[in-house]
């Protein structure tokens, strides 16, 4: 593990302990707590990309919490897609991690830095899906799409809770589309990053804006319009993007259009 610091006495360079940066939680807090001082640890040590944390029994003493407490912080992290943990060999940063100097909590950001990955991997799935599905659907399946998005958009016109609609809506597509397995890795995805029970992401408001379009997606697929399908997805994802960019407090992205 490389172990740097910023630190300089008589011009040279002195090597500290990323551990030294650590110091006992007042309370054995859970979550947040431990997770903001890891990130600060490893801001103020410069640990990089491919760098190693200390083992989890030297965190959990410098913290003064449980071993079991940060191996739930770190399950979390590595579901974040921050972390990567060899079997016998340690746990590695795998993203880049800075403390928030503003106002967005730092576990927000670092979520939110996370849901834009996520949603440069589901870019490349969905547009390939939605094609797919518009054109192999049979006019059931284009039917049952089209009854589908109507029935989520009146869950969420009436403010009632609509994640089991969107999930029907989005699952029918899949099954459309010929392939099971494109469902199957989506749902996967979503399940592997977890989100606090703090997280604006993770309320029923989050992505309302992006409800609306799913309506011209529903259509394009019913009316076998391929390049108007992909269009309407790749607006849903830039709807939901631009939310997440507004939340963490960084700039747009350019628009993308169908293929």
């Amino acid at each position: 593990m490389r172990e740097r610091s910023g630190e300089e006495t008589g011009g040279s360079l002195v090597e500290v302990e990323p551990l030294s940066y650590l110091e006992p939680l007042e309370s054995r807090t859970r979550g947040v707590a431990v997770l903001d001082a890891l990130a600060d640890m490893i801001d103020r040590a410069g640990l990089k990309i491919g760098d190693r944390l200390p083992p989890e029994v030297a965190l959990a003493n410098a913290l003064g919490v449980g071993r079991s407490t940060i191996r739930e912080a770190l399950n979390r992290w590595e579901g974040l897609g921050i972390i990567r943990r060899r079997r016998g060999d340690g746990t590695y940063l795998a993203a880049r991690v800075q403390t928030s100097l503003g106002l967005v909590p730092t576990m927000v950001r670092l979520e939110g830095e996370a849901l834009l990955r996520l949603i440069e991997v589901r870019r490349a799935l969905e547009n390939d899906v939605v094609r797919r599905a518009t054109v192999n659907a049979n006019a059931s399946q284009r039917r049952e799409i089209s009854r589908l998005c109507d029935l989520l958009l009146i869950e969420v016109d009436g403010g009632r809770p609509w994640r089991k609609a969107d999930a029907a809506f989005h699952r029918a597509i899949y099954d459309a589309s010929g392939n099971p397995m494109f469902g199957q890795i989506l749902a996967r995805l979503d399940h592997a990053l977890e989100r606090s029970r703090e997280s604006p992401f993770g309320r029923d408001e989050f992505g309302l804006q992006s409800f609306p379009p799913h309506r011209d997606l529903a259509d394009a697929i019913l009316g076998a319009d391929a390049n108007r399908a992909c269009a309407a997805i790749n607006h849903i994802l830039d709807i939901v993007e631009g939310e997440i960019r507004t939340i963490i407090g960084i700039g747009p992205r350019e628009k993308t259009t169908g293929r």
